[in-house]
């Protein structure tokens, strides 16, 4: 756990669950294209099960990325009164710039990813209901992982609704640390990081 003293030491956290923030304006520096990394998707044992492949989506995924999404979503409307920003991003966008994951045929499960000079901004993971149980989180998880080491990356960030309960029981399990609580406009976030050692989450 960061010290609470110690957070304002770090670089500003992006969305847990959006891609809207302007990266470059943030950290003054020239980015690359998410589009120059996806090739990183194929690097050898970045699946962990070859029969369901973590790949990136195509504009043929987009009606699927939607559907996933808004499946994945919608129930914490009502829960946190207000709808959730992966709901309402630009899911084509996302894709032309090379930022989305996906898994399953027909997909069943994605994520959203950013890179930052110092760390990987896990944007959105979505799993279908139906699909809950069945690994598919487990798995998009640690291609995260397995991609942010493959770009030289020492961390990854994210953060969720402080509604969202079941994520804080979920993402401690898989090494990420609560960093801080902040409110943004309408969301009551929790930010977490999780440090890249040697080991992949399993």
């Amino acid at each position: 756990m960061i010290p609470w003293g110690d957070v304002q030491k770090l670089a500003p956290y992006g969305s847990g669950f959006a891609c809207s923030e302007p990266l470059e304006a943030i950290f003054m520096v020239r980015l690359r294209p998410c589009s120059d990394w996806a090739q990183v998707a194929t690097v050898p044992g970045m699946n962990d099960q070859p029969e369901t492949p973590v790949r990136a989506a195509t504009a043929a995924d987009v009606p699927a990325v939607r559907a996933v999404t808004d499946a994945a979503y919608r129930p914490y409307v009502a829960r946190i009164g207000v709808v959730p920003q992966p709901m309402e991003a630009d899911h084509m966008a996302d894709v032309e710039e090379g930022c989305v994951f996906v898994t399953g045929e027909p997909v069943t499960g994605l994520v959203v990813v950013r890179a930052r000079p110092d760390h990987l901004l896990l944007d959105s993971i979505a799993v279908h209901p139906d699909a809950h149980g069945h690994g598919v989180g487990r798995r998009l998880l640690r291609f995260v992982e397995a991609y942010a080491r493959a770009l030289g990356l020492p961390e990854i960030r994210l953060y969720t609704n402080a509604l969202m309960w079941e994520n804080q029981e979920i993402y401690p399990r898989y090494g990420y640390e609560l960093v801080e609580r902040r409110v943004d406009g309408p969301y009551d976030r929790l930010h977490y990081r999780k440090p890249l050692d040697g080991t992949l989450a399993v």
